[in-house]
């Protein structure tokens, strides 16, 4: 085994049950966790935005981004009118500092733009996660059943471990496909090694999971299920492995503009944050307007 190959399933082993533990338990070390992910999100965006050439507010933008998970777990997720204003605000601060940061030759469009998109593209696609974590449908606890044993568990944590697992099988089942039966290229442009049979096989994987866990685990322990049974929570996993298959292209497409490889070599063996989290930037929005009217309450 290679080294390199040895870092990624150390990171994994390590860090996807940390990970899943914060996921359940939620409140302040899930928005923590978001926060720390938007803000290391948002300075590799900005590393890929200048490498093809812009002039983003760095700082500015980083802290912004860091800060939106917080101000989502201060307030109330649905709360769309305070958010509005915050957004309008925080839009409004960035033109005035780009007077004295930017100046007439410092390219200040470029660098507002550049900079609102990058921390809302990691901070405010992220806190959709806490947003799902606190799901007005997952208020009661959820009674877990391991080896014979009953955990006590959060239905929010349950609800929002389905879309992460779903990712994490859209990859995986795209990966295996792709190399062992990929013959035709789906973008060559923009993601020379991903083909339409990996992207079959990460879309069946998907859906066969979201059946999986809503059936085994998600419906018996919290009382959650999909309308329009099976095909409701089939579609979701159809949906969920698109969104996190275009995820995974739109940063491909970033990084190749700039010419770079890896956004990050923050994490061994991984590359950067958006290298792993490219997927649930476009996953975790979709995830929660999907469950909006495709969520029902189903004691069992």
């Amino acid at each position: 085994m290679s080294s390199e190959l040895t870092k990624r399933v150390a990171v994994g082993v390590i860090g996807a049950p940390i990970a899943i533990a914060i996921l359940l338990y939620g409140g302040w070390p899930l928005a923590g966790l978001l926060a720390i992910a938007s803000a290391l999100g948002a300075w590799e965006l900005f590393r890929i935005a200048r490498a093809s050439g812009l002039t983003p507010l760095d700082d500015v933008g980083v802290v912004i981004a860091g800060l939106i998970p917080l101000f989502v777990k201060v307030i109330k997720p649905d709360a769309a009118v305070g958010a509005t204003s915050l957004i309008a605000v925080v839009l409004l601060a960035l033109l005035a500092l780009s007077i004295w940061m930017r100046g007439v030759d410092g390219k200040p469009l470029s660098a507002v733009a550049v900079t609102a998109f990058g921390a809302a593209y990691t901070g405010g696609m992220l806190s959709f996660g806490y947003a799902i974590r606190y799901h007005e449908y997952a208020f009661a606890p959820a009674a877990l059943t391991l080896g014979g044993r009953a955990y006590s568990v959060s239905s929010g944590g349950l609800l929002l471990l389905l879309p992460v697992l779903l990712t994490w099988a859209s990859d995986i089942g795209a990966y295996a496909v792709g190399r062992t039966m990929g013959r035709h290229k789906l973008i060559p442009s923009v993601s020379p090694g991903k083909t339409i049979e990996g992207s079959v096989g990460g879309l069946l994987a998907s859906m066969l999971v979201a059946w999986a866990y809503t059936h085994f685990v998600l419906h018996p322990a919290s009382n959650l299920d999909f309308r329009w049974p099976p095909m409701g929570v089939l579609g979701f996993g159809a949906l969920v492995s698109v969104a996190a298959q275009v995820g995974d292209l739109a940063e491909s497409l970033l990084k190749r503009e700039a010419g770079v490889k890896d956004s990050s070599h923050i994490i061994p063996g991984h590359g950067g944050i958006l290298d792993r989290f490219d997927s649930l930037l476009f996953v975790l929005p979709v995830a929660y307007v999907v469950l909006g009217p495709m969520l029902t309450w189903a004691p069992t």
